[in-house]
């Protein structure tokens, strides 16, 4: 059978009998991600993402007075979350959550 010290990876000691570091570390940069606390983060009417503005806002070109392109989203009682432009449309015909059928009503809005 083999010496252990033979299997071993070889660590050099320090003078004070410490293994030697085999790196250190000088930076170190963290990133972080968010994203809406929503189930979908696609709007099932217009089929594009939440965060972002919806088609019909795109093209009429609304804008916020910072300049930034204003789209709310809305979310209803059965957490399914939409842009406002589009449910209110949606609503207009039909008064349920296009993606449970539940009857809607607005839980929260925000950006």
């Amino acid at each position: 059978m083999a010496d252990d010290g033979e299997n071993s990876v070889d660590n050099k000691l320090t003078d004070d009998n410490k293994p030697e570091k085999m790196f250190t570390l000088k930076k170190w940069n963290a990133v972080a991600m968010w994203s809406w606390d929503v189930e979908c983060d696609i709007c099932a009417i217009c089929r594009v993402q939440v965060m972002d503005s919806c088609l019909r806002c795109q093209a009429e070109n609304k804008r916020d007075v910072l300049g930034r392109q204003d789209c709310v989203v809305v979310w209803g009682e059965c957490n399914h979350s939409f842009h406002h432009c589009c449910m209110s449309l949606w609503v207009k015909q039909n008064n349920r959550c296009p993606l449970c059928q539940q009857e809607w009503s607005i839980q929260r809005m925000g950006k």
